[in-house]
């Protein structure tokens, strides 16, 4: 009787008080951070439906301005003056050891660009809708005015009766001569010429050309110098790109566009812009650019010397789901955080089950969001999207905490994140200093939340 006793009270068959490791806070938030990591995969499959639909709008956009017309690139009008230029080749005989001088003759031709070009633009835009992707197109009136000077080869030592003075015509650069509506044409001192298209080989500017039929610059510019008037009409999407060829270029530009955006080698000296459209003006010098008035032989590339004006839309809707998905992460591990204070304060078990459903929840927020924009404005979608998912967990919640206390500060947790969120998302120049600020905030509150949790 006496061994039976010592046996049962020995150490090894006493029960263990040492706690379950599963059962520990330490297990419980390492398998909420391991959740957390795993529902980034279906978040990134959300993110690339955002991408594959944003790239579908693209194709669409492009299809919507192909066929109405692209962006639009020209400059001109430039006086071209051709003359005939005289080369030389000594040819050897061999056997007579004579040798023989051999002249050709070929014509090229000298550009001449406006001595003073004022160019009054107006640009009419409307938004073309295709299913659930927009564009923006516009239709606009080009009016350029000007004068010439008086053809100088003096530069070139080209003798006068090499030049072809009857022979001059007027060019017009351009990108795309599809996106022309109407007749062009061009009057220099009241006298009108029609603008036809014509193939050019030479120059490195790999544009159409559209030129006027052969006149004779003596009758033309009796005077000494001639004014032009020269208009064309574009369709055109996206942008308009104008080179300022004039020794002094002065160019207005208005529009009933709301939201333009200033772009190329020359900003507008000023500008106006209200809700109701846009007005700018340009003034450029030829000293301010890096090519002369007058070119012999063949145009140079002047698509670097443009003043731009974009009519795009400043946020589309999927770049603005783009920028809500990046914050995902950070919801669905701040909602899990939230849980898990809850859970330690109130000593309620959570399922990791339940976890689970409430991370899905947060990732439909994103499906809800881009399809519900794609039929409505990004914010009427948040809006909804944002209460279906905190009205959803919020029940959930109840049914897992019982008090109502804690659902109701889910909810207002999460109602402050998603509003939160929008804000940055609308946000540009100062997103990155409110997000830093409510970072900042949102940690000191969970560390102040925190403090006291027995951890052990």
């Amino acid at each position: 009787m006496e061994t039976n006793q010592n046996f049962e009270s020995s150490p090894m068959h006493q029960p263990s008080n040492s706690p379950n490791f599963f059962q520990s806070s330490t297990a419980k938030i390492l398998m909420v951070g391991l959740l957390t990591l795993v529902l980034l995969i279906p978040l990134q499959y959300v993110k690339t439906l955002i991408f594959e639909r944003a790239d579908r709008q693209k194709e669409v956009i492009k299809e919507i301005n192909s066929k109405w017309g692209e962006s639009v690139y020209m400059y001109g009008p430039v006086l071209k003056v051709p003359y005939t230029h005289y080369s030389e080749t000594k040819i050897s005989n061999e056997k007579t050891k004579q040798i023989t001088v051999q002249q050709t003759a070929e014509t090229r031709f000298a550009y001449f660009f406006p001595d003073k070009l004022n160019a009054d633009i107006n640009v009419k835009t409307q938004q073309k809708n295709r299913a659930n992707y927009q564009s923006v197109i516009y239709t606009s009136l080009l009016n350029f005015k000007g004068n010439y000077q008086y053809p100088n080869f003096g530069s070139q030592s080209i003798p006068a009766e090499n030049i072809q003075w009857n022979k001059a015509s007027i060019v017009v650069k351009t990108n795309n001569i599809k996106s022309i509506t109407g007749s062009v044409q061009v009057a220099i001192n009241g006298k009108s010429y029609t603008f036809e298209p014509v193939q050019e080989d030479e120059g490195r500017d790999s544009v159409a050309s559209l030129e006027t039929r052969p006149f004779d610059i003596k009758s033309a510019f009796a005077s000494g110098s001639a004014n032009f008037d020269f208009k064309i009409n574009y369709k055109g999407s996206e942008q308009i790109k104008i080179v300022p060829i004039g020794k002094m270029t002065s160019a207005k530009m208005t529009s009933n566009w709301p939201s333009p955006s200033f772009d190329g080698n020359f900003l507008p000296e000023s500008k106006k812009i209200t809700d109701n459209g846009f007005t700018a003006d340009w003034k450029v010098s030829h000293l301010n650019r890096a090519f002369g008035q007058k070119h012999f032989g063949t145009l140079p590339n002047l698509a670097a010397y443009t003043f731009d004006v974009k009519f795009l839309i400043p946020v589309d809707q999927y770049q603005q789901n783009e920028r809500a998905a990046k914050y995902g992460f950070l919801v669905i591990g701040l909602t899990f955080l939230v849980f898990f204070l809850i859970q330690s304060v109130s000593k309620i078990c959570i399922h990791i089950f339940q976890y689970s459903m409430i991370g899905l929840a947060l990732i439909m927020f994103y499906t809800l969001l881009i399809s519900i924009t794609e039929h409505s404005s990004f914010t009427l979608a948040y809006i909804i999207a944002g209460i279906s998912v905190v009205v959803m967990i919020g029940l959930y919640s109840r049914s897992i905490l019982k008090d109502l206390k804690f659902p109701l500060f889910i909810i207002v947790s999460l109602s402050a994140l998603y509003s939160f969120i929008y804000v940055i998302i609308q946000l540009e120049n100062y997103a990155l200093l409110v997000g830093s600020i409510g970072l900042f905030a949102i940690l000191g509150a969970v560390m102040y939340f925190s403090r006291k949790i027995e951890w052990k």
